[in-house]
């Protein structure tokens, strides 16, 4: 199944004339995975306090949208220039399971959304980042295999806050799609595990 992922690539190629910039007025990657995870605490605060606001879930897929984006910059700064560390790897893998579970548990708490299937979709999620991680421990290298990766959650949770934002009522659909999300996490968690016991050396 294809995976929001696979565009990233292409997404780079935008952010890189962005990236030379930044590392050239001292910005580093650890920084930037920083800014991305206290934007993401700072946004699920605002859902947590005002769940029922139309204008916070719509900010939702705009913050989604700059946190990805500035998980990319991270990235690039990292490998294209020379940031790569321990302290680095830590951050962004911690960062993006603290960003999510910050960002997605508050919607437990939005009227008409049922809370077990947002928290089941948000543990799946940290047990699939956590099975790409421990790839590592095998000897396989990290895997980010779909089709419900970090992206993919981006872009679901954030279609989902837009739809409530603009007005839509929750009801079956919105529990269908926290459902299917849940399901896709669970597939991802296999799909990792199942890939990288296949490239353990």
């Amino acid at each position: 199944m294809a995976s929001v992922y696979d565009l990233k690539p292409r997404f780079q190629s935008l952010l890189r004339p962005m990236v030379g910039a930044m590392a050239s007025a001292g910005i580093t990657a650890n920084q930037v995975t920083i800014a991305a995870a206290v934007l993401s605490i700072l946004t699920g605060a605002a859902v947590y306090h005002w769940p029922s606001n139309p204008r916070v879930l719509l900010l939702v897929p705009l913050v989604l949208f700059l946190r990805m984006a500035l998980n990319a910059v991270d990235g690039m700064l990292a490998r294209e220039h020379d940031q790569k560390s321990r302290l680095g790897a830590l951050l962004n893998e911690l960062g993006d399971v603290i960003s999510d579970a910050a960002l997605y548990l508050p919607f437990g708490l939005v009227p008409g959304l049922d809370l077990r299937l947002v928290v089941l979709a948000v543990v799946l999620a940290i047990i699939g980042e956590m099975t790409g991680v421990v790839a590592i421990q095998i000897g396989a290298a990290r895997r980010y295999d779909g089709p419900m990766g970090k992206s993919d959650r981006a872009f679901w949770f954030g279609l989902l806050a837009l739809l409530l934002g603009l007005g839509l009522a929750p009801g079956w659909w919105s529990s269908a799609m926290l459902a299917l999300m849940a399901l896709l996490g669970a597939v991802t968690i296999v799909n990792r595990a199942r890939r990288a016991l296949g490239a353990a050396t």
